[in-house]
């Protein structure tokens, strides 16, 4: 579970200038567990302080004193002593605010000491408080929820995840295992990567108790909105919750969520969201070069959910209607493959400079076109389409493609990798012009080798 997370944190133990580390992501997506595996794995101790469970903290911490708070701290009950041998976890740092800027004074005269906290909502309590943040003394680090692979190495699939873990470009994949990762895609479209969702899966292959996980996630984050929510009108809050679960890949106008609550107000709920990872955006680029976010218009966006299963289960859809669903439907009639692509692009992208998403819109009078996806990888710009059926239904990739300096166009789908050249004539300008482009078509659970494909294709042509 969470390879990617576990080995930043093992160079971060091993880092001569270490930081205090902050795990920044949404509730239940495995911070508590990441941070136990990893104590685990390097034999530490770990002492973990819940600071929802010790509001009175908060006046310790906000002496800004190492050795006055590590005192208070061992006179907890069953607490153990705080030491450079030990791993010092301050778990729902957001319950007790004044904890985030005394990391500056562990990392200024504790810096032997490894301390790691762990937050949700934390942007919601960021944006009701007026103290600094510690900058240049803390550092990073974003959780999501687990990506396919994990869910198969969850699973016990050890050898299909090693396989995806492990493809190239050009490389051939049988039928049998084909047929075997669509399948277990299509669980994960309703399982989605929520940590307890896919281990009560992994225990019982029960999509009736997956989907109570699913109701118990989303309550608990109905019942924190209440808690740091702060000055924000909570119906309102859920409001704009619920929009986002059953709007996904929807350009946002704001007066479709709420036509009582000004346009201003709605934006805010929407970025205190997106801070704190419960909603992703994808802002629309003119995409004329790299990087794609210095090209973007911030106003024109469309947003994506937390996890493809917790989306399903705002909008109520059941297992047998996704398991009805031919691989066409699934991925044409619905958002279900969008939100996975983007989902797993978040995470693809989360280390890099500019992680952003973008997509490509242009509105005509006469047409429209728009890509599901645009993003700037192994140095060029890459369009990428969701989309299953004939090329000659991709007029918005063919208008990209016309128009902007793109090596490749990339198709996710459910058929076998291939790659065909474009021939083909379009509008453009008033105009009629002749384009020709490699389109490379990819079943979606080769997401996380996107980079690597690429890269391969670009090295070899």
């Amino acid at each position: 579970m969470q390879r990617q997370q576990l080995q930043f944190l093992d160079n971060w133990l091993n880092n001569k200038n270490r930081k205090p580390l902050i795990i920044r992501g949404a509730r239940q997506v495995g911070k508590s567990t990441l941070v136990e595996l990893f104590a685990k794995k390097h034999k530490k101790s770990l002492l973990n302080v819940n600071l929802e469970r010790h509001p009175e903290l908060s006046q310790i911490f906000s002496g800004k004193d190492p050795d006055q708070i590590i005192q208070q701290i061992e006179f907890l009950p069953n607490m153990e002593s705080v030491n450079k041998e030990a791993v010092l976890f301050l778990d729902e740092i957001q319950a007790v605010p004044e904890a985030i800027p005394a990391l500056r004074y562990f990392y200024e005269d504790k810096p032997e000491l490894p301390i790691v906290s762990a937050g949700s909502l934390l942007e919601f309590t960021l944006s009701d408080h007026s103290f600094s943040m510690p900058v240049g003394r803390i550092q990073y680090l974003h959780m999501g929820p687990m990506t396919f692979t994990e869910f198969l190495g969850a699973l016990g699939e050890e050898k299909l995840q090693s396989f995806v873990m492990n493809y190239r470009y050009g490389q051939e994949i049988g039928e049998i295992a084909h047929q075997r990762l669509s399948n277990l895609l299509r669980s994960y479209y309703y399982i989605g990567g929520m940590p307890e969702a896919v281990a009560v899966f992994a225990d019982n292959q029960s999509y009736k108790d997956v989907s109570q996980v699913h109701n118990s996630i989303i309550e608990t984050y109905r019942e924190d909105f209440p808690k740091y929510a702060g000055s924000r009108n909570l119906h309102r809050m859920l409001n704009v919750f619920n929009f986002v679960a059953r709007n996904v890949g929807q350009k946002i106008k704001y007066s479709n969520i709420s036509l009582q609550d000004q346009s201003v107000t709605i934006k805010k709920d929407l970025e205190l969201l997106s801070m704190a990872r419960v909603i992703g955006k994808v802002t629309h680029s003119h995409c004329s070069g790299l990087p794609l976010q210095a090209d973007i218009n911030e106003k024109v966006y469309k947003t994506l959910f937390l996890d493809v299963g917790l989306m399903n289960a705002v909008c109520g859809l059941d297992w047998r209607v996704v398991s009805q669903m031919d691989d066409i439907k699934l991925i044409n009639e619905g958002v279900m493959a969008e939100q996975f692509v983007g989902q797993h692009l978040q995470t693809l992208l989360s280390d890099t400079p500019n992680r952003e998403l973008t997509y490509w819109l242009r509105e005509g009078r006469s047409s429209n076109a728009e890509l599901d996806f645009v993003i700037g990888i192994a140095g060029a710009v890459i369009p990428i389409e969701v989309k299953a059926g004939a090329a000659g239904k991709l007029k918005s990739l063919h208008q990209f493609m016309g128009s902007k300096q793109a090596p490749l166009a990339i198709r996710f789908d459910a058929s076998l990798p291939s790659i065909h050249q474009i021939n083909t004539v379009i509008n453009l300008n008033k105009q009629r012009k002749k384009i020709n482009y490699p389109l490379m078509s990819l079943p979606l659970y080769l997401i996380e080798r996107l980079k690597i494909i690429i890269e391969d294709y670009l090295d070899h042509y």
